[in-house]
């Protein structure tokens, strides 16, 4: 399973990334050993995040939510809260 996810850092910024493992990659961000963007706005928390069957097509995501503009990722954060947790609790997050 790949996922393409967004978290909200501390400053109320948003990062956009691809990870295997949610868990794995949240505690990375928080502890300073994630993106160099994330380790001095820390605490981050996730907001968004989607399943993809590939690499290559959470990659391809990542970037097309890279190239959105502040007000459209923040419609996607919102339109997703209600599925993200869900998804959330079936996957033991």
């Amino acid at each position: 399973m790949y996922y393409t996810y967004m978290v909200r850092c501390a400053d109320d910024t948003l990062y956009t990334g691809w990870t295997t493992d949610l868990n794995r990659r949240l505690a990375a961000h928080n502890s300073g050993k994630g993106a160099k963007y994330t380790r001095s706005r820390r605490p981050v928390v996730l907001v968004y995040a989607e399943l993809c069957e590939t690499r290559e097509a959470a990659m391809s995501r990542e970037w097309h939510i890279k190239k959105l503009r502040l007000a459209k990722k923040e419609q996607l954060v919102q339109s997703g809260e209600k599925n993200l947790v869900k998804a959330c609790k079936k996957d033991g997050f």
